[in-house]
């Protein structure tokens, strides 16, 4: 990145939005590319790939062995500038998502980007409504949703074939990202590594290794910990199925908060209104070693990971590939509903489509924001150590108004959204 295209003021000069003739690809620009972004560079390879950006040289270089006539760039914004492009995949760490996204779509593009939608509740609401403004196709990366066994499930669960559903427990128990104190050392930042780029809006901070490639999710400044990493996953189950929205309480529980760091295990208790013929629920999230004691009364005690749906009737319980009802007396003839939700062509297949018809696709950030608010405020709860009484118009805790810092905390100067 120049100087100069640091220090201007930038007007992209991209195309958006356009008419696209039967089998005409997407010119695509991808914002991270390494990790997670590797991966989602490979699913929306089909497409013309004519510009990759990442902070990380390595990364980039290994991205053109891929993609040799495609651009690269250091600084996203450098490649918004410069490049004619449609739509924009981001794959940053979590506290870059909102800052990357917010300028694909002042630039008119279509964007698919990696879960959380953003790094805070404050920014997420604002790339929601953002989107929204501009008329763009989004879709948040929770791969899982397109699933088939997910589908399955929102359809048992919303065909009431275990009654209405008041109580829902999603657990984790796989890694978890948690613990350490800052480092006091500083040593040289690698060549080829960008990290005033990498800190983006985050508080200035010596390089130290400590934090890459994944480590960052253990960070408060960067990630947001067990929960920011696979609740939008799991509990997009319970969002999808129960037609959730926004919670009117959010509680947590786990150690002692480290001001650095996040926890290895943690426990988060939300309670959300009634929904159309939904009554009011609460769905508790549990990750490290912490699960639900129901999963061992009901016989899944070797469970590692799910959601279980405790209804009136019955209970459903389901992780990424199989689930089951119960209990086996009542439901030993038990046949699923009709098939209403059609099988995904694939999660960045429907998104890619979708820009191309100005369809709609399932996890728009309209749902995906909805469903990372939540989540975040997991977080905000165990960091204030205040069971918050959510007001989602206003995006304030009513009863704790020192929860605002971590609601909306404040970019470093020179970013904003």
């Amino acid at each position: 990145m120049s100087a100069a295209l640091a220090a201007a003021a930038w007007v992209p000069s991209c195309a958006s939005h356009r008419k696209f003739a039967p089998g005409e690809k997407l010119n695509l620009g991808c914002i991270g590319v390494g990790n997670r972004g590797a991966d989602d560079l490979e699913a929306v390879a089909g497409e013309n790939i004519v510009a990759l950006c990442d902070v990380d040289h390595g990364f980039l270089l290994e991205a053109a062995k891929l993609h040799p006539g495609a651009h690269l760039y250091s600084d996203f914004r450098d490649m918004l500038l410069l490049e004619k492009l449609d739509a924009v995949v981001v794959a940053t760490p979590d506290h870059t998502h909102a800052v990357a996204t917010a300028a694909a779509l002042h630039a008119g593009l279509d964007v698919y980007c990696e879960k959380p939608l953003a790094h805070s509740v404050a920014e997420t609401r604002r790339i929601r409504e953002l989107a929204r403004q501009k008329g763009a196709v989004t879709q948040m990366g929770t791969q899982i949703h397109a699933n088939d066994n997910y589908r399955r499930v929102v359809e048992i669960v919303r065909a009431n074939a275990i009654g209405p559903v008041r109580e829902a427990h999603v657990f984790v128990n796989e890694k978890t990202w948690s613990g350490g104190e800052r480092p006091i050392d500083s040593p040289p930042v690698p060549n080829g590594l960008r990290w005033e780029l990498w800190l983006g809006p985050a508080p200035a901070r010596p390089y130290n290794p400590t934090y890459l490639p994944m480590n960052w999710r253990r960070w408060w400044d960067f990630g947001g910990g067990t929960l920011a990493d696979m609740a939008c996953h799991y509990m997009d189950l319970a969002f999808w199925a129960l037609e959730l929205r926004y919670p009117t309480s959010v509680a947590a529980e786990g150690p002692p908060v480290n001001a650095e760091t996040t926890p290895p295990g943690l426990v988060v208790h939300y309670e959300f209104p009634a929904r159309g013929d939904h009554p009011a629920c609460a769905v508790h999230w549990y990750d490290g070693s912490s699960k639900p004691e129901v999963t061992a009364e009901l016989g899944f005690a070797d469970w590692q990971n799910g959601v279980l749906f405790i209804g009136e009737r019955g209970h459903l319980i389901a992780d990424y590939d199989k689930w089951i009802i119960g209990p086996k007396d009542r439901f030993a003839d038990f046949k699923p509903p009709p098939q209403t939700i059609a099988a995904s062509i694939g999660h960045h297949r429907e998104w890619i489509e979708a820009c191309k018809s100005r369809g709609p696709t399932l996890c728009n950030f309209d749902y995906s924001g909805a469903l990372t608010e939540s989540v975040l405020l997991g977080n905000v709860a165990y960091r204030s150590g205040m069971k918050l009484a959510w007001d989602a118009d206003r995006l304030v805790a009513t009863n704790a108004p020192d929860a605002q810092r971590l609601i909306d905390p404040p970019y470093r100067s020179g970013w904003s959204l």
